[in-house]
């Protein structure tokens, strides 16, 4: 026993020590795991937990575009562009929050959400809130922009539909894509099929969907 009690003594300090490890180390994955600009998860993050909510229970995905966010970057600068994508963020999570829902930023001024989703009903009405809190102005400095969003939506019901998280995001994006050519501010998918065609796993025509020229790599 007399020579237990300085081995355990001198085991303190170690095991602390791991367990700051452990701390810094756990802390570093959950930063990695969010948008440093908008405290947002990333799109690594949001995959994970999107997959577990729509094997549970019937969702709705939504795909979010900001509709004037080049104009405001190009004309004053990133620091402005900067502070409407913070903005977006912070109302996007707050509506997430309010609908028990996740939020994330895929990157650019582009982002997306899950939802429950219990009828259609309540799935316009999260909509429409969702469109009219993108739309509030955003002040920066003696500017206030007021730049508003471009929503795509589907709902999926694991109990009815097939379908997994990137075929849901895709057809959220053609809708998201039409009702922007529309000047719509948001329209809802009526089936979990998507429409358009697509390259690299993203709609045609859309950006990040070319393929390399040949002879390139």
């Amino acid at each position: 026993m007399s020579a237990l009690l300085p081995a355990i003594a001198a085991a303190g300090p170690l095991a602390a020590g791991w367990s700051l490890h452990v701390l810094r180390l756990r802390s570093r994955i959950e930063a990695a795991r969010r948008d440093p600009l908008t405290g947002l998860p990333t799109r690594a993050a949001f995959t994970e937990q999107a997959a577990k909510a729509l094997a549970a229970a019937p969702c709705a995905v939504y795909l979010i575009d900001l509709d004037r966010f080049k104009q405001v970057n190009d004309t004053y600068g990133h620091a402005a562009g900067d502070a409407v994508l913070r903005a977006a963020g912070e109302r996007l999570a707050q509506w997430a929050e309010l609908n028990e829902g996740t939020p994330a930023r895929l990157g650019g001024d582009e982002f997306a959400a899950i939802t429950p989703v219990r009828s259609r009903q309540e799935h316009t009405w999260m909509l429409e809130d969702l469109a009219r809190a993108m739309k509030l102005p955003v002040q920066f400095e003696e500017h206030v922009f007021t730049v508003g969003a471009s929503i795509g939506s589907v709902a999926f019901d694991p109990r009815t539909d097939e379908g997994d998280l990137p075929t849901l995001l895709r057809v959220a994006d053609e809708h998201m894509y039409a009702a922007k050519r529309a000047g719509a501010p948001w329209l809802n998918a009526l089936s979990v099929q998507a429409a358009c065609a697509t390259v690299n796993g993203r709609r045609a025509g859309r950006r990040g969907a070319q393929l390399p020229a040949r002879g390139t790599s």
